[in-house]
């Protein structure tokens, strides 16, 4: 049997990240159908996006994974339940949202949608203050020492 998890012990994000995403790629795409906003990329670099797209959600599934051979939540509404800094969090402290961030704007230049180029610009922001800087100040209270040893000896993002 677990023990409950005390009240507060969540980093209080904003949304999903996962989520956050979804709406600006579906928001963007429907602007696309609405006024198309074409940016002038050549098919050859649209294949090199292509393959980057399935190169930065790979980071995401690799983070992913992380979390869960350490048994800690992926989710972010949840409670962590163990610091992860092995792996792919020993180069970025957070692989997840990178490779969201990158594959994003590699879909947009794939995809030639300019909306989507735009739309990351405010999901970026969000992420950054409504999530990221979060999750920081959640994982130094929760883990104090421990993690601020981690954040001087790993990047926030690249």
């Amino acid at each position: 049997m677990t023990e409950p998890e005390a009240p507060g012990d969540v980093p209080g994000v904003i949304a999903l990240p996962p989520l956050i995403y979804a709406v600006a790629i579906v928001a963007a795409f429907a602007l696309q159908l609405w006024v198309p906003l074409v940016p002038p990329v050549q098919t050859p670099m649209r294949w090199v996006a292509g393959v980057v797209v399935v190169a930065a959600i790979s980071v995401s599934v690799a983070g992913r994974g992380a979390f869960e051979r350490a048994g800690t939540n992926v989710n972010p509404m949840q409670p962590a339940k163990k610091l992860v800094a092995s792996g792919i969090y020993r180069f970025t402290r957070n692989p997840m949202y990178v490779g969201m961030a990158i594959a994003c704007t590699a879909l947009a230049f794939a995809t030639r949608n300019g909306w989507l180029l735009i739309a990351l610009v405010p999901v970026q922001a969000l992420m950054h203050w409504g999530v990221i800087l979060r999750e920081e100040r959640y994982l130094a209270r929760k883990f104090g020492s421990e993690y601020a040893e981690y954040r001087r000896s790993v990047r926030r993002y690249l």
